[in-house]
Formats: structure tokens, C-alpha cells, sequence
């Protein structure tokens, strides 16, 4: 069997997600829950899906417990099987799945994404890789998982690609924001450029870049190369732009939807979205929204 084109994935968990405290001041914003799996599961479980085998996570101070979290949990394995709670159990064990590593790096000083991203190059060393943001809690249902449609894409065309969605225009100061060949057609177009939160203005489209990456090795050079932004931080969306100029980097608009964990009312929407199919409590949860509405 031939071995997957892009098998490593990099989460950028070093964040101090200051927008929850103080629920962040000791527990890191990736292990807030969304009904009974926190944030940094989902992305494994996305990259996982997508044929990723090596999950690499730039940490910082006080993330101990997602190390803690994808290590072997012996004692609580050995309770819950005395107790015949297989089912719990199995929940347990298949947290990473067999044949897939995690790996740890300390990212010693928050100097934004692209330092994260660099932090990682001794790992993925020349490979095409994977960045999933954590709290872009990226859902498709039942369908194809977006990593997974942006691996195929990847594999296709052998470049690097960027998940896109469409943002209304007053929102562009948000986000990065791309423009793009006008003459391709379907979800893939090539990017001539991008652009890091622009004012709404003077944004060149209103395709925004969410926290889904497949990049080249290449970029490490590039991140090597721009200089700091504000705030002394190496901007990701700075090195991609200058990779434009050497490769070609494509937009790729996924299908699924984009929840914004990084804001407490997107938060709060994903937990409703998935409590609303989440098979233990589905029913209970949408005969006390209706109640709830019913009251306003």
C-alpha cells in the first residue's frame, strides 16, 4: 500500500485563550468540552479520519493536560473494566488510535502561528503537512470530514491548500482573506493573494482562510524569512504570501460548517448543534429547547 501524501499533522495548542477566562486560567482553552469531548479531540479525530498518523502539538504552560489527555490512562482503564463499563472503556482506549503517534513540542515563547507552525520543522522535516486550529471546530455531519476533502484536493494537485469560506463583508477585519483567479471553477481555485485582516473596504474578496492548512515544506523557509508583525509575532498568513511568489498555494471552500469555539457565542452554538445528535441526549436536550423557546 502506498503510504498517504501528507501523514503529519501540526496543532498549534499554545495559546492562552484569554476569551474563556477564568475557566483557561489553569485548563487550556483546546480541552473546553463540546457536550462530552473537548475541542482538541474533534481536530485529532478530523486529521485521524483524513489518513494522519503523526499528530505533533506545540504546547506551552499549563497544556500538560492534553498531554495527559492522549497518554495511556492505566489507572481509570483498570476501574472501568472491574466495573464492566466496556463500553466507557472502549470510549477511553480509543482516544488515539492504534498506529498513531503524538508527538510534543514546546513552543518556549507565543510568538504567533507562523513560529508555531516553525516550531514544528524538525518533525516534518521535508513532507507536506497538515495545521488544524483547534477551536475551528470544522463539521460536515454525516458527510466527508474537511481535512479529509482537502487531503484529496492536495493529492490532486500537489500544493499547498487553504480552507476558505465565504464571510459577510463587514467581518473581513477578522480574518485573512484571499483572492483568486476569477476563471477556475468548483471549490478549488489558485489564490493570487492574501491578505490579514483587512478593513472591510479594502478586502479583495470575502473568502476568508479558517483554521485548516495543507502546506508544502517550503514554507518553513519563507517563515524563516518575513520579519515579525505586531506584537513581535511570525504571521502565517505573511509567509504565505510570500510563498505565492515561488509556488502555487490554492483556495479550497469545503463543505461543512465552521464553528467559531474561539468566541464563547460560537462556542455555545456547537454545543446546541451537537447536543441536538448526540445519541444519549438528543431527545431530552430538544424537548427542553422547545420548552425554553416556547417561554420567551
Amino acid at each position: 500500500m502506498a503510504r498517504p501524501l501528507v501523514r503529519k499533522a501540526v496543532f498549534p495548542v499554545a495559546g492562552m485563550g484569554t476569551r474563556f477566562l477564568p475557566a483557561t486560567k489553569a485548563s487550556p482553552k483546546e480541552m473546553l468540552p463540546i457536550v462530552d469531548k473537548p475541542l482538541i479531540q474533534y481536530a485529532v479525530e478530523e486529521a485521524v479520519a483524513a489518513g494522519i498518523t503523526e499528530l505533533i502539538f506545540i504546547t506551552g504552560r499549563t497544556k500538560r493536560s492534553i498531554e495527559d489527555h492522549f497518554d495511556k490512562a492505566y489507572e481509570l482503564e483498570s476501574e472501568l473494566e472491574q466495573r464492566g463499563k466496556h463500553t466507557l472503556l472502549e470510549v477511553v482506549r480509543k482516544t488515539v488510535p492504534q498506529g498513531v503517534t503524538c508527538i510534543y513540542i514546546r513552543q518556549p515563547e507565543a510568538l504567533g502561528l507562523g513560529h508555531a507552525v516553525l516550531c514544528a520543522q524538525p518533525v516534518v522535516g521535508n513532507e507536506p503537512f497538515a495545521v488544524l486550529l483547534a477551536d475551528d471546530l470544522c463539521d460536515n455531519g454525516d458527510g466527508k470530514p474537511v481535512l479529509q476533502q482537502m487531503v484529496e484536493v492536495f493529492a490532486y494537485h500537489r500544493c499547498s491548500v487553504l480552507g476558505t469560506m465565504t464571510v459577510p463583508r463587514e467581518q473581513t477585519k477578522q480574518y485573512g482573506i484571499v483572492s483568486t483567479d476569477p476563471c477556475e471553477q468548483g471549490n478549488t481555485r489558485r489564490i493570487r493573494a492574501i491578505v490579514e485582516k483587512p478593513e472591510p473596504e479594502k478586502a479583495p474578496s470575502t473568502q476568508a482562510v479558517v483554521g485548516r492548512y495543507i502546506l508544502t515544506a517550503a514554507i518553513f523557509d519563507h517563515l524563516k524569512r518575513i520579519q515579525p508583525g505586531a506584537g513581535g509575532e511570525l504571521q502565517l498568513t505573511d509567509a504565505i504570501s510570500s510563498l505565492l511568489k515561488e509556488e502555487a498555494v490554492l483556495s479550497y471552500a469545503f463543505e461543512g460548517v465552521r464553528h467559531d469555539c474561539g468566541s464563547k457565542a460560537g462556542y455555545l452554538q456547537a454545543t446546541v448543534e451537537f447536543a441536538l445528535r448526540h445519541p444519549e441526549v438528543a431527545e431530552a436536550f430538544r424537548a427542553y429547547l422547545k420548552e425554553r423557546v416556547a417561554a420567551l
